[in-house]
């Protein structure tokens, strides 16, 4: 592989989650993502209580996140071969738990509305 394209990470992607899985996931963010831009237009404010336990959530998400990815490439720890793959998945974790914190924050805005004085 001599230059890093667009094209080459979505089959990259492909290979290693599957078709369905990956494209799945992908349509799973894009719905969180929307739902977290309207819980903030709708709420107008950030409550900082829910966004406080979207941060303590957040760990539970960068682990999750990196063993998903060890169960799906069929790898372990014991084949981090470099400092290429640490930063892969100190990337994978950052995403994981910056994921969670979002759908944690939306989750939470969505079961309890903010109380209209």
């Amino acid at each position: 592989m001599k230059e890093l394209t667009f094209e080459t990470l979505l089959a990259v992607f492909e290979e290693i989650f599957g078709r369905g899985l990956f494209w799945g996931m992908a349509a799973a963010a894009l719905f969180i993502t929307l739902l977290y831009c309207f819980v903030l237009i709708r709420d107008r404010a950030i409550s900082w209580r829910k966004f406080l336990a979207a941060q303590l959530a957040m760990p539970f998400g960068a682990v999750g996140a990196v063993l998903f990815v060890q169960a799906m490439t069929h790898s372990g720890f014991e084949h981090i071969g470099g400092p290429v793959d640490v930063i892969v998945l100190a990337g994978v974790a950052i995403l994981g738990a910056v994921g969670t914190a979002i759908l944690v924050y939306t989750g939470q805005s969505l079961l309890r509305p903010p109380q209209r004085r």
